[in-house]
């Protein structure tokens, strides 16, 4: 499987502020990549080149629902947009943290979870040791490989400190149809 994937090499992707990242990975939540991608197209169409946070601070619910976005994912938004103007989420801190304590300080936000915290470290953050348990693809992805009974968690470990490298790999056989 990993030969039919090819090797996987990602770098931090920041061309996105951090509270922007959290908003695209909130929207994202429990979606296909094409949903996704759908819902923040929509989503970066109608703020155009508006400052994210104010932006926020004006829009409507209904407009937001407009972009495809669910209620519950626009008060997780807006949360998100007042931890910014609070200053909890400056990059250059969570950057420094470990992913357990950028995790907890994430978390805290309403409406992220451990799996936008884990998408925020692999893919923000480039942290190479994270294994994203609560993601439905990865996961049983590498159950399909190792065995249904098998706890994920577990086999994931043996492969740290390369565990996001993992998951990727589990991304792109799904996406490439290997698995």
């Amino acid at each position: 499987m990993l030969k039919a994937v090819g090797p996987i090499h990602r770098q931090a992707r920041r061309d996105l502020p951090l509270p922007e990242s959290l908003c695209r990975a909130v929207a994202g939540q429990q979606l296909s990549v094409a949903a996704a991608d759908t819902i923040w197209s929509r989503f970066e169409a109608f703020r155009g080149r508006r400052d994210l946070v104010p932006f926020l601070a004006r829009v409507t619910d209904l407009d937001l629902r407009g972009c495809g976005l669910s209620f519950a994912k626009i008060r997780s938004i807006r949360a998100i947009g007042e931890a910014a103007e609070r200053g909890q989420l400056e990059s250059g801190r969570l950057m420094r943290m470990g992913h357990g304590e950028r995790t907890a300080c994430l978390t805290e936000i309403p409406g992220v979870g451990p799996w936008t915290a884990d998408m925020i470290g692999i893919f923000y953050c480039g942290d190479t040791d994270i294994w994203p348990d609560g993601d439905l693809v990865a996961r049983r992805t590498l159950q399909n490989l190792v065995g249904k009974r098998s706890k994920t968690v577990r086999v994931a470990s043996t492969f740290s400190p390369w565990r996001s490298r993992l998951a990727m790999a589990m991304w792109r056989a799904v996406d490439a149809g290997v698995m």
